[in-house]
């Protein structure tokens, strides 16, 4: 969500599995989003800040800008995942990339 990066609205997918020992790290400025291939899979965020829900931003997740290829047929969604915009809507998600540190 970095604009004026050369990887904008890009993706990758990466494959966690229990017991492997494997962590993925999100950089700031960067969105992420995860599936659940498991009933038992257990999810845990890292914040480098408290937690504040008025600063969350979001894409949808099946934008087709982004074009992202999901693991699954039939996703199950909280709501504010359902109402995120598209990233030609996303506004003030995005970060202009020399803003960052």
């Amino acid at each position: 969500m970095r604009v004026g990066s050369p990887t904008f609205a890009q993706w990758v997918s990466v494959e966690l599995v229990a017991g492997d020992g494997k962590l993925l790290y999100v950089p700031p400025g960067f969105a992420h989003g995860f599936t659940a291939l498991s009933d038992g899979a257990a999810v845990l965020y890292k914040c480098s800040d408290f937690y504040a829900p008025d600063d969350q931003h979001g894409i949808l997740f099946d934008d087709p800008a982004l074009g992202i290829d999901w693991p699954v047929d039939e996703p199950i969604l909280v709501e504010r995942d359902r109402q995120w915009p598209t990233l030609d809507r996303a506004g003030d998600a995005l970060f202009d990339l020399a803003s960052l540190p």
